[in-house]
């Protein structure tokens, strides 16, 4: 009887060193995901596509992941365990793990956990696809385009400016123009960041591209969240209108020559030559936009 008791309590003290150890825990690989129904946590981490630990307090999380919080960027506000610094993620007998910096949990270097485009990061931030890190957008800049820039922003002489909000009535719902529906944080279409004016006045390529009149030639110029986006023919060139004053809207590609169309090499810009026709006005209100993009107004005058 008392050698069964004993064996009773032997069983006993060995769950609770069991349990013990399980509750002192280090991070565990972690599950990848796409979205929230992936992980049996319910909190997926998208900007580095694992799933993540929730929790009410540090308590609930491994020793080397104490910090509970919502996760910065996130749209799940839910708290989870995250890491702090390499030096906690090695707190056992660990000695290359570090704290990614994306997915906010241990892994080694070089883990693909961390982000491969812009769209993989918050608003206001940027991807370095070399490393994969998220971090703010530059506030300075060189070349043109998005160059180092947050998406909705361009590079201007050496400064990061977001582009400008239509003002127009072609963008005036009051006045019967389109309704502007394009937002920097939840958008990710091409953003049209310059509209110049080239030639008004007889047409200076033949065939004339007015069948009377003036042609008003305008070198439109634009970049997109990720490469790829602007085919290299403008033949299949989608998702670009003209906005007139009143709010009607035609397909962009039809006002561009095949040969006033140039995409750069990687796809993720362009530069094109549109074509109007303004008839015998002097001044014309011209708004564009891509689907998912910026809607922008030019105001040019002959």
């Amino acid at each position: 009887m008392q050698l069964r008791k004993m064996m009773v309590m032997l069983a006993a003290l060995s769950s609770m060193s069991l349990a013990l150890t399980a509750c002192g825990d280090d991070a565990t690989t972690a599950e990848t995901c796409t979205s929230d129904t992936d992980c049996s946590s319910n909190f997926c981490n998208t900007a580095a596509g694992v799933c993540m630990d929730t929790c009410e307090s540090g308590s609930d999380c491994p020793d080397a992941e104490k910090n509970c919080a919502p996760l910065a960027g996130a749209t799940n506000t839910q708290k989870v365990c995250q890491c702090q610094t390499n030096q906690l993620c090695n707190s056992d007998d660990s000695t290359s793990l570090v704290c990614g910096t994306v997915s906010k949990r241990c892994e080694e270097p070089g883990s693909n956990t961390g982000c491969t485009k812009d769209a993989d990061c918050a608003a206001g931030n940027t991807c370095n696809t070399t490393t994969g890190v998220c971090s703010p957008a530059a506030t300075t800049c060189s070349g043109e385009g998005q160059a180092a820039c947050a998406y909705g922003s361009y590079c201007s002489g050496t400064t990061c400016t977001a582009v400008p909000a239509p003002t127009c009535e072609n963008f005036d719902p009051a006045k019967g123009g389109k309704t502007p529906v394009w937002n920097a944080s939840s958008s990710t279409g091409p953003i049209i960041y310059s509209i110049k004016k080239l030639t008004w006045g007889a047409d200076v390529v033949s065939p004339a591209f007015c069948a009377s009149g003036d042609t008003l030639r305008a070198e439109v110029k634009a970049y997109a969240k990720n490469t790829g986006t602007f085919p290299a023919q403008k033949s299949n060139l989608q998702g670009l209108f003209y906005v007139t004053v009143n709010g009607n809207q035609q397909d962009g590609a039809g006002l561009i020559r095949p040969s006033g169309y140039t995409p750069s090499a990687d796809g993720k810009s362009a530069t094109m030559i549109m074509n109007f026709c303004p008839g015998a006005i002097s001044t014309i209100s011209l708004g564009l936009y891509f689907t998912g993009g910026n809607e922008i107004c030019s105001q040019l005058s002959k």
